[in-house]
């Protein structure tokens, strides 16, 4: 099988995926969602968190740890400004690129 063939039946498949994406995005681009309140409250605390150490050279796995944690901070981002609390719950309209992140954490 010729590489070059493979990579180009692969750039087409991406622009496949991103077609799909562009229809999925026009239909749930957000999505209502209910947290524990200590979920919510963990993920706001790490938007709030100042980091201030240089990042030096990563692993892969280094990398994936902290893009986690990056995202985390995004939903925590978002809680704190919209978010609505309620009772023991946060209830939030999130991005499904946010759902999407969390979803590929928790497996």
């Amino acid at each position: 099988m010729n590489e070059q063939g493979q990579y180009a039946r692969y750039q087409e498949d991406a622009k496949v995926l991103a077609a799909v994406g562009a229809c999925v995005d026009a239909q749930v681009a957000r999505l209502t969602v209910r947290l524990p309140k200590a979920l919510g409250r963990a993920a706001v605390a790490a938007w709030d968190r100042d980091e201030l150490e240089d990042i030096g050279e990563e692993t892969l796995e280094q990398y994936a740890v902290r893009d986690s944690a990056g995202e985390l901070a995004l939903i925590g981002l978002v809680i704190s400004e919209r978010g609505r609390w309620e009772n023991d719950e946060v209830v939030v309209d999130l991005d499904v690129a946010s759902l999407g992140a969390a979803v590929r954490a928790a497996r």
